[in-house]
């Protein structure tokens, strides 16, 4: 993926140096840390049957959800009107989870499917967790460095990750100002969106959940939406963890072929087109 600039001013896309505009375009909108680079593990699959677009979120933006969906609707338009994409899908992870549905629920005639993954809805019903993201505030912010290492065995199943994502996960978990995380700590407490919104939505939507998340109740949630969303499907992933994108044995790509989530597309070689994946990162 191309570097972006350290102090981008409003969210943006990291993008492959294959574009195929004549495949689906694949949005990614990513965690907490908001760095989008924490797919890397999954684009060598991915790529066989997308266009992929990571979104970025600026290490100091401190929208509010309303500003953060909107600027993130900005860049799709713009992406949009540069390419010849016939279908999009909206893919989102925990807190990308929640930004995905909000995004949907306003502009749901831009996309095709939606993909949530352990989506950050379900913060509100961890009790303990939300309770502890209340005092954050009065954490000093040398302490962050150090809290991060000990929520590494909540936050993803390190036996299922390879020693170089696990440094790339604290990496990008540390990546982020004290400010930043108090910050989207409490949009996540504030998240809200209208269940006759989702009740609304006419697309597909696959809902992925770890069975071992120790951060958040994801299969709770996910079950919960499946309930709300006319057109849902559950996946439960026995024994992946919260961060299950990482884990060595998660293909997400394979994950929406068996579940005929992705379009029938004439793909070159997956093999050749690794090498190129590869050299991107």
């Amino acid at each position: 993926m191309r570097n972006m600039v350290e102090f981008q001013l409003k969210p943006c896309f990291l993008t492959s140096n294959d574009i195929k505009t004549e495949y689906p375009l694949l949005i990614y909108l990513p965690g907490m840390d908001g760095t989008g680079e924490l797919l890397r593990s999954q684009m060598v699959h991915l790529e066989r049957g997308f266009d992929v677009r990571c979104l970025t979120i600026p290490k100091n933006d401190l929208s509010s959800w309303d500003i953060l969906t909107r600027n993130v609707i900005d860049v799709i338009h713009a992406e949009l009107e540069k390419s010849s994409h016939h279908h999009v899908y909206l893919c989102g992870e925990s807190f990308g989870g929640c930004l995905a549905m909000k995004i949907v629920t306003q502009s749901p005639h831009l996309f095709k499917r939606v993909i949530l993954i352990n989506p950050a809805s379900s913060f509100q019903l961890q009790s303990l967790l939300t309770s502890v993201s209340q005092i954050t505030n009065i954490i000093p912010s040398w302490l962050y460095d150090m809290g991060a290492l000990g929520l590494l065995p909540f936050l993803a199943s390190l036996s299922r990750i390879s020693p170089r994502d696990r440094q790339e996960l604290l990496k990008a978990m540390r990546s982020l100002p004290a400010e930043t995380i108090n910050w989207r700590l409490s949009l996540l407490r504030e998240f809200r969106v209208e269940e006759e919104k989702l009740k609304q939505l006419d697309q597909e939507v696959l809902l992925i959940a770890g069975a071992n998340d120790s951060l958040l109740p994801s299969v709770r949630e996910v079950e919960r939406l499946n309930y709300i969303l006319p057109k849902a499907k559950n996946i439960i992933l026995p024994d992946s963890g919260h961060a299950c994108l990482l884990e060595e044995d998660i293909n997400l790509y394979e994950i929406l072929q068996n579940h005929q989530f992705v379009e029938n597309i004439n793909c070159n070689d997956y093999s050749s087109h690794a090498d190129k994946v590869k050299s991107v990162f």
